[in-house]
C-alpha cells in the first residue's frame, strides 16, 4: 500500500435539480419560466445549487491540500475504473452513495452531506469541513468503518449488477411482468409488478415498504397479518429478503412463492418470458440496466464484494 498521501481521493458528485433543469430547457431563463409557469418555486431549485455548489468548492479545497484527486460525475460511475488504494469520497445525497458503493469492492467510502437541512443522510454522517480529518485516518485504516452487504445478480450471459440497497426484476412499462420463478426447492410461473430483492440497507427503504404496504392491507381487510412489525436488517446481515409486487393469480400464474429470506448460499433464480421491455436495475438507477427478455435467466444472492462506508 502506498504512503497515506500518495493514495488518491476520488469524488463523486452529482448534478443539482438545476442544472438537470437548465440542460432540459437550455438556459437558467428558460428553466425558470417552465417552473414558474406551472406555479412551482423557482428559488428553492437555486437555493440547493448554491448550496451544494459552495459544498463541492469547500470539499475540493481540501483535495487541493491533500495531493492525488480526481472528481468525476456519478453519470460515469459504470464505466469508470477505480484503483485498489483508492479513497473514494461521495458528495450527497444518500442514493450517491448508494450509487457510488455497488462498484466499489471494499474502498473505503466517505459520505459527504452537503445540506443537512436538506437531506437526512443516512449514509452521509460528514460535513465536507470534517475531510481535512478524515482523509490521513482513513488513508492509515485507523478510521472504523461500517460492512455492507450486497446483493448480485447475474445473468446467464455472463452480465453482473450489483446493488447496495436493492434489485428490481420485472418491466420497464406498466404492464405486467411474466416470468418463473425458483427458490428453495419450489418454482412456479408468475404475473405481477415484479420482484424486489433487498440486502440489509435497502430493508430500511424500498423493501420496507412494500412489507408496510401489505400488512395495512391486510388489516383493512380483516385477516391479521402474519406480523405486527417490521424489523429491518442490519447493514451487514449474510441475508437477502425478496418479495413480489401484486401478484396476479390466474390459470396460467400462481402466487404461492410471493417472499423469501436467501441466507449466504442461498440463491433466487427467475427466467424471463417477456418478449421485450424486462429489465434488472438497482438501487433505483433505471439508466444503468440489464435487459430480461425471453429466455434471459438471472441468478440473485450474496455479492462476494462488500461495502465498507467510513463511519
Amino acid at each position: 500500500m502506498p504512503a497515506a498521501n500518495d493514495r488518491k481521493v476520488v469524488l463523486v458528485t452529482r448534478k443539482t435539480r438545476l442544472e438537470d433543469l437548465i440542460a432540459r430547457h437550455l438556459t437558467a431563463a428558460q428553466a425558470r419560466f417552465y417552473v414558474e409557469h406551472l406555479g412551482a418555486d423557482f428559488s428553492d431549485y437555486e437555493r440547493e445549487h448554491e448550496v451544494y455548489r459552495a459544498q463541492r468548492h469547500t470539499t475540493l479545497q481540501v483535495l487541493e491540500q491533500w495531493g492525488r484527486y480526481q472528481v468525476i460525475d456519478r453519470g460515469f460511475l459504470p464505466n469508470f475504473l477505480f484503483g485498489p488504494d483508492d479513497i473514494v469520497v461521495a458528495l450527497g445525497q444518500d442514493g450517491v452513495v448508494a450509487n457510488t458503493m455497488k462498484y466499489l469492492n471494499d474502498h473505503p467510502l466517505i459520505g459527504l452531506n452537503p445540506d443537512p437541512a436538506r437531506h437526512d443522510g443516512i449514509l452521509l454522517p460528514f460535513a465536507p469541513h470534517d475531510l481535512a480529518k478524515l482523509l490521513p485516518e482513513v488513508a492509515t485504516e485507523k478510521r472504523s468503518s461500517q460492512a455492507v452487504t450486497m446483493a448480485e445478480a447475474r445473468l446467464n450471459d455472463g452480465q453482473v449488477l450489483h446493488a447496495v440497497n436493492d434489485l428490481f426484476i420485472g418491466a420497464r412499462t406498466h404492464v405486467s411482468a411474466i416470468y418463473e420463478i425458483a427458490a428453495g426447492g419450489a418454482t412456479e410461473r408468475q404475473s405481477s409488478s415484479g420482484l424486489i430483492v433487498s440486502t440489509g440497507l435497502g430493508s430500511t427503504a424500498w423493501f420496507k415498504s412494500i412489507v408496510t404496504g401489505s400488512l395495512a392491507i391486510a388489516g383493512s381487510f380483516g385477516q391479521p397479518p402474519p406480523l405486527s412489525s417490521y424489523d429491518a436488517l442490519p447493514w451487514d446481515a449474510a441475508e437477502l429478503r425478496f418479495a413480489v409486487r401484486e401478484p396476479f393469480p390466474s390459470r396460467h400464474s400462481q402466487t404461492h412463492l410471493v417472499c423469501g429470506r436467501l441466507a449466504s448460499a442461498d440463491q433466487l433464480r427467475i427466467r424471463s418470458l417477456m418478449a421485450e421491455n424486462g429489465v434488472i436495475f438497482s438501487d433505483g438507477i433505471e439508466a444503468d440496466r440489464l435487459d430480461f427478455n425471453a429466455g434471459a435467466e438471472v441468478t440473485i444472492g450474496i455479492a462476494a464484494r462488500r461495502g465498507r462506508l467510513i463511519v
